[in-house]
């Protein structure tokens, strides 16, 4: 893991509008329009401003940069669907709120870390993959727990592994060919594949 950073142990964000959450945010914006790899430390700097020297003083190397962006990321679609669930026990309405919450998530403009999680995986190495797979375990027990739940009650087929991977293609997927500016607002999309999956009666 990346040293003095403990986000498997201890979760916290960092602020956005801090130097280093700039810094994080301009950086995961970067890598999604020109890929990780042909992403410079100076094309970063020359974004923010700064030499390139400055990162320097927040992340000990591009990859911490990397790193940070996807569990920040990851971090913050927990408290959202924390947040979104509270309250609620039915587990039909968890999953579109889990649904919901997972397309904000990936349609992001703003804010583009969970959507580096698949094509920048293996940017990492070994023990960033570690901690980042920490936390993703974190996020997926939340919808196994639904999942599994929706299963022992009948409402759905497919085991809650399985149903899980489905969904989360599904979901994926939109980054082709979805757009939240067009006629289909994320609360209507998260609709539709809810309705995909659970039969109303």
């Amino acid at each position: 893991m990346i040293e003095n950073y403990k986000y498997c142990d201890e979760v916290q964000l960092i602020e956005a509008d801090s130097a280093k959450g700039r810094l994080v945010n301009v950086a995961a914006k970067l890598f999604n329009q020109k890929g990780y790899a042909r992403t410079t430390v100076r094309d970063i700097a020359s974004e923010l401003g700064i030499l390139s020297g400055s990162l320097f003083h927040h992340f000990p190397n591009k990859e911490a940069i990397l790193c940070i962006a996807m569990a920040e990321a990851i971090l913050k679609a927990s408290k959202f669907m924390e947040l979104a669930m509270e309250g609620t026990t039915d587990a039909k309405q968890q999953l579109r709120i889990l649904i919901h919450c997972e397309i904000t998530a990936l349609h992001d403009e703003n804010d583009p870390g969970f959507q580096l999680m698949i094509p920048e995986w293996r940017s990492l190495n070994a023990d960033n993959r570690a901690c980042i797979l920490s936390l993703r375990q974190r996020y997926e027990a939340r919808w196994h727990k639904v999942l599994e739940s929706l299963q022992q009650q009948s409402v759905v087929n497919a085991e809650a592994r399985v149903l899980r991977h489905f969904i989360r293609g599904a979901l994926l997927e939109t980054c082709n060919w979805y757009k939240p500016s067009g006629t289909l607002s994320q609360k209507e999309l998260s609709d539709r594949l809810f309705e995909s999956i659970i039969h109303q009666q």
